[in-house]
């Protein structure tokens, strides 16, 4: 099993390299990217989690948050972002990674945790997820 851990500034470039794998419909730019990395790293609000493989390399990473909200009279978990490595899949470290995302969701007060997904049903279902809404976006631009 992996060593799963909050993201340090030291693996930007495994992350970075991650990202551009997990991305479908932008392309990761560096500069944005190496930005967004640090800023996440100082928010409270932000959970950057690193999942490494045998030989110590990140080879997955989530990015979630805890939010209030209304409807479910308090906080609520949402995944933004996970990938595992393609060679790495079905070793554990996405199942482990969101183990360890809920655990901090639930220390947060958080009533429930989800997310958007249209390549990775499967994987949730068996971890427990269930389906519950459909997913909207809208582009504004650059």
């Amino acid at each position: 099993m992996s060593a799963c851990r909050q993201a340090i500034p030291a693996d930007a470039d495994e992350v970075f390299s991650l990202a551009c794998e997990f991305a479908t419909s932008f392309t990761p730019a560096r500069e944005e990217f190496d930005a967004s990395f640090l800023r996440l790293l100082a928010s409270g609000d932000a959970a950057l989690l690193v999942a490494k493989d045998a030989d110590h390399v990140v080879a997955g990473y989530l990015l979630g948050f805890v939010r209030d909200t209304f409807y479910a009279n308090g906080p609520v978990a949402w995944v933004e972002e996970i990938v595992v490595q393609e060679g790495q899949r079905r070793n554990g470290l996405g199942s482990e990674l969101m183990a360890v995302f809920e655990a901090h969701a639930r220390s947060r007060g958080a009533r429930l945790v989800a997310l958007a997904t249209r390549r990775a049903s499967a994987f949730y279902e068996a971890i427990g997820y269930g389906e519950s809404a459909t997913y909207f976006r809208k582009d504004l631009g650059a």
